[in-house]
């Protein structure tokens, strides 16, 4: 493959990504505004989910460290129910399906350097609606 159509390519990649933002956004403000699911959780410890999903190409990796959490701070909430299992959840569905609709659409060779941005977009918009409904609510 040349390197002009590599780009143009990586360039369609990205056009169908934005694209795909709203579903992203309303997945996790939905998963967020379900507050049975999950206790006091503050922005930092948001945060620090969108920096291992930042340093990492792994799936595995982000959802381990949603279980991880769990495990140690009921702030994540508890069981199936809980947000971390709900984004879990997101991630192997809504957004791995949204995932392979770009692969197709773009006729992208692989699935998870999509998927890893879609998870990353998605925990971003994440971090910033939790600022909200910490502090924004009225």
């Amino acid at each position: 493959m040349t390197n002009f159509s590599a780009q143009q390519k990586q360039l369609k990649i990205q056009q169908v990504i934005r694209q795909s933002e709203d579903e992203l956004v309303k997945a996790i403000q939905t998963a967020l505004n379900d507050t049975t699911s999950y206790d006091k959780l503050e922005e930092s410890q948001f945060r620090n989910l969108v920096r291992v999903a930042d340093t990492t190409e792994s799936v595995e990796v982000i959802k381990n460290f949603l279980l991880y959490q769990v495990g140690r701070d009921k702030k994540w909430g508890r069981g199936e129910n809980s947000l971390a299992h709900k984004i879990i959840n997101d991630i192997d569905d809504k957004i791995k399906t949204i995932a392979k609709d770009i692969r197709t659409k773009s006729d992208a060779d692989e699935l998870n350097p999509i998927w890893i941005e879609l998870i990353r977009r998605y925990l971003g918009y994440g971090a910033r609606y939790l600022v909200y409904k910490n502090k924004g609510e009225v």
